[in-house]
């Protein structure tokens, strides 16, 4: 067994404890029970596909066209390249193998903010380009390319079979050189049901969630919903239109596109939102976001 396998808990490689899960979903009714029955059966290449951001892109391509991708300034098996990569002044850098973790420089960061000190640390930074020398960029990068992302087999396995590759993007802006709001599309069977819209990522996030009409739904997720709640989106209906063809291949994803005032742009498709374990308040909207989905036996 290898370093990075040894890694993973023994409770993510048992072979018991993925048939008690497989047990206990085996009938699931909400939303996060569902989450986690696609997660222990459907292993098609297409969820493969959906979570490796360097692969996604041409499936975008194939669906909606390039117009909707961010456009990318390297894909590197080696990070030590990124020390050759030509960059403009703003640019994101991701692992393709995970979620959660970027590294964003622009002149909109705090003037205080650093990078994170801690050898492949995995979360969101926000720096102004001084903040980031490439030789720190180097470092973080090299330490998410050394890490098995998913917690093993038995959770998110997709990206453990994923490349781990690192892709450096444009930085999405709106028209004010601020980032643009996040919107996440819940997407079943083809149709829309749910719109979560996420603002402030870099500051005093919150996050607020619509039905598909723009119905403000009373409920919190992981942040508080927006002192002023969000307006509806002028080019709504593009938004869902470009979300439910990129979902029409599977039962249920959830695409993350953002509106920069001149075009949309997709950000990630994600088959396992929090890995099953999205937060509801209250509790009743689990049950509400689970009833669109019909989950099929067999993938």
């Amino acid at each position: 067994m290898s370093g990075r396998q040894s890694s993973v808990r023994w409770r993510e490689r048992s072979v018991l404890v993925r048939a008690l899960r497989l047990w206990r979903t085996r009938n699931p009714r909400t939303f996060r029970d569902k989450v986690r029955y696609k997660m222990l059966r459907d292993h098609r290449q297409l969820v493969v596909t959906f979570a490796d951001k360097a692969a996604v892109r041409d499936y975008v391509a194939a669906v909606v066209g390039e117009s909707y991708l961010p456009r990318v300034y390297a894909i590197l098996d080696d990070p030590l390249a990124l020390g050759e990569v030509r960059l403009p002044d703003a640019y994101v850098v991701k692992p393709t193998h995970g979620s959660g973790a970027a590294i964003v420089v622009s002149d909109r960061a705090s003037r205080e903010a650093r990078l994170p000190a801690e050898h492949g640390s995995w979360v969101y930074s926000h720096v102004r380009p001084e903040a980031a020398p490439t030789a720190d960029v180097i470092r973080i990068a090299t330490g998410w390319t050394a890490q098995l992302y998913g917690q093993g087999p038995n959770r998110e396995w997709v990206y453990g079979r994923i490349p781990r590759r690192v892709i450096v993007e444009e930085l999405l802006t709106g028209g004010d050189g601020a980032v643009p709001d996040d919107y996440k599309f819940f997407v079943f069977h083809g149709t829309c049901a749910f719109i979560q819209v996420d603002k402030g990522r870099f500051g005093s996030r919150t996050q607020d969630f619509f039905t598909a009409d723009w119905e403000h739904l009373a409920l919190r997720g992981s942040a508080t919903c927006a002192a002023v709640e969000p307006a509806k989106p002028a080019r709504l209906p593009e938004m869902i239109d470009v979300a439910e063809k990129l979902s029409r291949e599977t039962d249920f994803v959830r695409v993350d596109l953002y509106d920069t005032g001149e075009r949309i742009v997709v950000g990630e498709l994600t088959s396992f939102p929090a890995g099953g374990d999205s937060p509801f308040d209250p509790e009743s909207f689990n049950l509400e976001f689970g009833r669109p989905w019909t989950v099929p036996r067999r993938y």
